[in-house]
């Protein structure tokens, strides 16, 4: 697989630096029961990094002195993490809320029949990718299969109070475009998903978040592979919005790996640029000093525009 990072490095994107910390997202290892083709973590059912239970009480220990608001869980399936379900009750003891990174598919996979109620039972905010409404888009993204099985996870949630209007149950669907392209219009996009699932599946959810493709990793590397890198970064700079760098997700939250690293943003992670300017090594969180973060310089690169293009982008989805 190619290294987009040295081709990412030489950048003019604007300097930015962090507000207090809010959010703290956590990716909990790379073991997942799919291989999508825009992952940017390279996540699969081969790999084999995930966090131990040190690290993981490290992370509460933080969330806790930092008086964070959100715990956002990612992957892989973070939910494939063998100590996921005792991360998420202690940060629901705390009164943090948390967000499951979730693929929708690990909800029907036999090992983990009563996850969705257990998610239900400890009102986790669920934000599962969804890249299209139609089953070929899905599957050819995914891989066969995936789109059946995402439409009866969905389902089910929805027979547990998510996405129901009248529930405190919220389900938020992620819409990445199938190419090199930035996504639609998120407001449009969130009607379309809607009538359509609704007509067709009888399923219902909260909001669609459009996110944008990262040159990064499996996607990045395929871009690189067809010599299209180069346009899809200039397509990002091209549509660059000043008024999208004061709602970044990076300004208010940090991003941990499965070893404890932290970084600005999911993104810088899977890159490996350490948390603040690119000549630093590398913070574990057993050694993060939270009075050094806020005013802090946030380290970035030419992805970073993914997320400034258009009507901007983040894990939240337009800005």
């Amino acid at each position: 697989m190619h290294d987009t990072r040295p081709l990412l490095a030489n950048s003019d994107f604007p300097a930015i630096s962090r507000k207090p910390l809010e959010i703290l997202q956590v990716n909990l290892g790379y073991l997942c029961n799919l291989s999508c083709v825009h992952c940017h973590v390279n996540a699969g059912p081969k790999r084999t990094e995930m966090m131990n239970l040190e690290t993981l009480d490290q992370v509460l220990a933080l969330a806790q002195a930092a008086n964070i608001h959100t715990l956002d869980l990612t992957g892989g399936a973070p939910e494939m993490h063998p100590h996921f379900r005792y991360l998420v009750k202690a940060a629901r003891d705390l009164g943090i809320k948390v967000i499951d990174r979730c693929n929708l598919t690990i909800l029907e996979d036999e090992r983990y029949l009563d996850l969705a109620e257990f998610l239900a039972n400890q009102q986790v905010e669920i934000t599962a990718s969804l890249p299209c409404y139609l089953e070929e888009n899905v599957d050819k993204q995914r891989g066969k299969g995936v789109f059946k099985d995402s439409m009866t996870a969905l389902q089910r949630l929805n027979r547990l109070g998510y996405g129901r209007q009248d529930s405190p149950l919220q389900l938020n669907l992620v819409y990445n475009p199938q190419d090199a392209v930035l996504p639609p219009d998120q407001q449009s996009l969130e009607q379309a998903y809607k009538q359509h699932l609704q007509e067709q599946y009888g399923i219902v959810f909260n909001r669609l978040y459009a996110i944008v493709n990262m040159p990064i990793q499996r996607f990045g590397s395929m871009l690189v592979s067809q010599g299209r890198l180069d346009a899809y970064l200039n397509l990002l700079r091209r549509h660059f919005r000043a008024d999208n760098l004061t709602q970044l997700m990076c300004l208010n939250a940090i991003s941990v790996d499965w070893q404890g690293y932290v970084y600005d943003c999911d993104f810088n992670q899977m890159l490996s640029m350490p948390l603040g300017a690119t000549t630093k090594p590398r913070v574990h969180i057993g050694d993060l000093r939270l009075e050094t973060l806020s005013g802090s310089a946030i380290a970035t690169a030419a992805h970073c525009y993914g997320c400034t293009a258009g009507q901007g982008s983040s894990c939240g989805g337009a800005l």
